[in-house]
């Protein structure tokens, strides 16, 4: 059974694409950046922005009757190669014990505002 997610935001209508999708025991999250989706403002330090996405992913990970600790897979956008140490710190607390599978690509983004985004997919863990 395929179940398709949204945060209500216009981007996700307007591209065509969902936040997160689930499909079975797999929850694919899409690529989510600093956005503050209540106020749909976007934070001007990469560490906010970080702390945001990964929120942001927690809550369509949680939606879609996931936890963060079922990440296996992440994957991280960052504009400046000087913003590594600086969302390294964060992105250890949020995965630090999870440990997935990860890669960090510096690139460009769609919006200059937009410093970081993170995408994540997670297997539902058995006990």
């Amino acid at each position: 059974m395929r179940k398709l997610m949204s945060t209500g935001s216009p981007f996700e209508k307007t591209a065509g694409y969902s936040r997160a999708v689930v499909q079975g025991d797999w929850c694919f999250v899409s690529g989510t950046t600093g956005y503050d989706y209540a106020t749909m403002s976007m934070p001007e330090t990469v560490e906010a922005q970080a702390r945001n996405c990964l929120a942001t992913i927690a809550k369509a990970l949680q939606d879609g009757g996931f936890e963060m600790a079922d990440v296996v897979r992440a994957c991280y956008y960052i504009t400046d190669a000087a913003f590594v140490d600086m969302v390294f710190p964060i992105l250890g607390e949020a995965f630090g014990a999870i440990r997935p599978a990860a890669t960090m690509i510096i690139c460009q983004l769609n919006k200059p505002e937009m410093k970081i985004e993170i995408e994540v997919t997670a297997l539902r863990r058995t006990a």
